[in-house]
């Protein structure tokens, strides 16, 4: 197991495809991510089309945790979300724009 830190100033799906391109990993899961964003977007299916997805951008800081997997070479993130008011979102992560904080994502790759 190893740790991607995605760091201020970093878009974190980029940084991980970035990083796990360094690191040779294909494939892998993430087991654990942790940290906080200040801007993003996810996905969830609409009720009546599982096949489709409707993305939603937030501009605003969230506590973030998720899992993952990786297929060649890419990052597939699934998140929790917890936004002020201690509201939860929670979907397939597109992007997260880290500017405060940090994000970890500790790693098992193949």
């Amino acid at each position: 197991m190893f740790v991607i830190s995605v760091k201020p100033g970093e878009e974190a799906m980029e940084s991980l495809t970035r990083q796990l391109d360094q690191q040779g990993v294909q494939r892998g899961a993430i087991v654990s991510l942790i940290g906080a964003i200040d801007a993003c977007c996810i996905s969830n299916m609409p009720k009546h089309d599982a096949t489709d997805d409707n993305l939603t951008e937030y501009q605003q800081p969230c506590e973030l945790s998720g899992t993952g997997e990786i297929a060649d070479g890419k990052p597939h993130v699934h998140c929790v979300l917890s936004t002020e008011g201690d509201h939860a979102l929670a979907g397939h992560l597109h992007w997260a724009r880290v500017e405060t904080h940090f994000v970890n994502a500790y790693v098992v790759g193949m």
